[in-house]
Parts: C-alpha cells; structure tokens; sequence
C-alpha cells in the first residue's frame, strides 16, 4: 500500500510519529507521500524525507494560503526539486469554498504551481472545491503540454472526472468514499478506469469509517482502500497491487 497524500508535518502526527510509521508499516504501507502545504513548512518536509526510506515529499502552497504567503514562482519550486525525495508539485489548485476573494491570487499561484510541474517532468498534486469549471479551464490550456495531473481526495462531478480522464488525469480516494452520504462518489469512482485510481488517507484529516471522528494517519489506509474495493468489484490485495503500481508509475 502507498498514502498518496498526507501531512505528516502536523503536530498531531510529527508528535508521535515514530509510533505511527510503525504502525503504517505493520499494515504493510510502502511509501508516504508527505505533502507541502506553505513554503514555511518545507524545512519540516524535508526534516521528515531524511528521517525515513519511507517518506517522500512535495513543495507547494495550498490554495488557502495563497493569500497569506509569497507566492512562489515557478523557478522558486524548481530550485526545491534538486533534493530527489521531493517528487511532486502541490499542493496547489482551486478553492472556493469558504472565500471567493482571493481568486486572483489561487489562480496566480496554481498557474506557477503548472508551470513549474511541466518544466521539472513531476506529477501536480491539485486541491480543486467549488472551482470545477475554473480547474477544468486551467488544466485544459496546457493538455499538450504533458502536465502529469494527480486529483486529490478526488469529491467531484462524474462530468468533472470524465473531463479530467480526457486530460490524462490520476484520482485519489479518500476516506470520504466510505461515508455514508458518499453514495454519488462512490458512483463516481465506479466509473474512474482503475489504472487511473491512487488511494490516500489526508491525515490527520478525513478518517474513514469505521474510525470517523478520530485523527487520521496513515496506517488507516485500509479501510479506504476495502471500501474502494467493494465499489470497484475486485478483491483487495489485487486493488492494492493495481493502486501501488498506479503511484510508482506516475511518480517514479
């Protein structure tokens, strides 16, 4: 199994995380993919690439603090990749959930993000919510451009994912799948291609059932992908086989 999407740089888990890669290990994780998320934090993603063979990194600015931060320009995150733990670009992308007054700078900053995705070869890890059809404008501009596109805690449209497939795009389950008022997701990730699905858990966010309410890490994992698995009619270990083989070919 390989979390394709975590942030182990949280105090809840950095704090106990020598625990907690035991015990994503003892349920046979191979990798951790552990995300950026502001460029304050980067120093603590690098920290926690040379901690363990496990663990790999990103460098990104989520849209949420697009508005709080320097905007890093695409050679800026270039000149991060020079370490080779560090193998995707992101988080990045759209949010307009909660605020629409700093679309500008989303956009400004998930524009350099694509930029800088295209010119180092490495997969963009994009946050898209309330911005379907801004997302799809974006991406559709550079479809010649051979941008690698990784969907996140993939919640969209079935119109939105078919969109995305015809962009060659990769989609991350969450724990959200096995919510019980998931039921159009789950419809939806019926009908994503299985070599293009990758499993994550989000944490310390998003815990899936039956562990709902607690802080999530890695080692939870499991139940997503059981719940995948039942909603793509396949059995388990050949899902994680498919999912892991999905993530290295991507990344690696």
């Amino acid at each position: 199994m390989i979390d394709s999407h975590c942030h182990l740089d949280h105090e809840t888990i950095f704090n106990n995380l020598d625990e907690i890669l035991l015990r994503s290990k003892s349920v046979g994780i191979e990798k951790l993919l552990t995300i950026c998320t502001t460029d304050k934090n980067f120093s603590n993603i690098i920290d926690l690439i040379n901690k363990d063979m496990m663990i790999y990194g990103t460098y990104g600015i989520h849209p949420h603090e697009t508005s709080n931060s320097n905007i890093s320009s695409k050679d800026i995150i270039k000149n991060v990749r020079k370490n080779k733990k560090i193998v995707g670009v992101g988080e990045t992308g759209l949010d307009f959930y909660y605020n629409n007054s700093d679309k500008e700078s989303q956009i400004n900053s998930f524009l350099e993000h694509i930029e800088a995705s295209i010119e180092l070869s490495v997969p963009l890890i994009i946050h898209s919510r309330n911005a379907e059809k801004e997302t799809y404008k974006i991406l559709s501009k550079y479809k010649n451009s051979k941008l690698k596109i990784l969907m996140h805690c993939f919640t969209g449209s079935l119109d939105f994912a078919k969109k995305l497939l015809n962009l060659n795009a990769y989609f991350s389950a969450s724990g959200i799948i096995t919510f019980k008022k998931s039921q159009d997701l789950q419809t939806t990730f019926k009908e994503i291609p299985i070599e293009k699905l990758l499993v994550e858990t989000d944490s310390p966010f998003l815990a899936p059932d039956p562990l709902r309410g607690k802080k999530n890490e890695p080692s939870f994992i499991i139940h997503t992908l059981k719940k995948l698995a039942t909603i793509k009619n396949i059995d388990t270990e050949n899902l994680d086989k498919i999912t892991t083989e999905n993530f290295n070919k991507l990344f690696f």
